[in-house]
């Protein structure tokens, strides 16, 4: 059975950030089969009725609802951010913070549900949600979905509020922090949060707000680094239940993002760690030599 994550590094990395379980007895699946089960829905994009459970579990079976129902109460209650958050504190010092790009990230809706809008470019209901990543395209952060119908500058403040709020809870400092973005996100508004917020923004800009006598800070070479946060919405995309969206509810949406954010983590992190021991067995071999 193909799985998105190691059964270690689900017990090692993902349990230990979410909250005991206040039970009588002691339960009868480990955890981490559990989300072994949601993660090969969130890849495959699978209906949850169809959960190929007996190969999913090695001793006692849980039915898709007992799975569905472990996913449905942490979303919920925000364990899943709140997981990702305590996950991405202990891997801060892997994070390159020299640069972030931000972006937004129109998703068809294909049952509807809450934040959902009909988006005249897709010819279809979407819901839009903001993403910022880090230098190598690892996620940060998400805005809460907003309906499709809005362009990416809708409500910006609030929606950039919510992706600071998020860097504030992994204790991420935007101190002197570079966001790339693209023309879609050049207004006097977005603009002023930065410099609230002593953020260099670096966005293109836009012909429409062109104005001879602006004397406005952009990197053409730091721009094009903009290239990771596409190809981390690649990343993404490979998660099927992310390429559609079937959920009707904002919370179980948020969810399977924050999810995929902690698969993304802890494999890219993980091949890093491993080239960087390779070249270290590689250079101790050079100096034996």
């Amino acid at each position: 059975m193909y799985s998105v994550l190691d059964i270690d590094t689900i017990e090692n990395k993902i349990v230990p950030h979410l909250p005991e379980q206040k039970r009588v007895s002691p339960p009868c699946v480990p955890l981490s089969e559990i989300i072994c089960a949601i993660l090969y829905k969130l890849k495959t994009g699978i209906q949850w009725a169809l959960l190929p459970v007996k190969s999913l579990f090695s001793s006692t079976i849980l039915s898709w609802q007992s799975v569905y129902y472990h996913f449905r109460k942490f979303s919920k209650r925000g364990v899943w951010k709140d997981c990702w958050t305590k996950l991405i504190l202990t891997k801060k010092v892997s994070l390159d913070l020299s640069s972030c790009d931000l972006d937004g990230s129109h998703t068809p809706a294909i049952k509807g549900g809450e934040a959902v809008g009909y988006q005249g470019r897709k010819k279809r209901k979407t819901a839009n949600a903001l993403y910022l990543t880090d230098r190598q395209g690892l996620p940060l952060a998400m805005s809460v979905p907003e309906a499709g119908n809005h362009h990416d500058l809708f409500e910006i403040k609030t929606h950039f509020g919510e992706i600071l709020a998020s860097l504030e809870s992994a204790n991420i400092s935007v101190d002197g922090l570079f966001i790339n973005a693209d023309s879609g996100f050049d207004s006097k508004e977005l603009r002023s949060i930065c410099e609230q917020n002593s953020i260099k923004p670096n966005f293109a800009q836009n012909k429409r707000n062109a104005n001879e006598d602006d004397d406005l800070y952009f990197d053409e070479l730091l721009y094009q680094e903009r290239y990771a946060i596409e190809r981390t919405n690649a990343w993404l995309d490979g998660f099927r239940s992310l390429l559609n969206r079937f959920d009707t509810t904002i919370a179980s949406w948020e969810s399977m993002n924050y999810i995929a954010f902690m698969v993304i983590a802890l494999r890219k992190l993980k091949k890093e760690k491993f080239k960087r021991l390779h070249y270290i067995c590689s250079v101790l071999t050079l100096s034996d030599n």
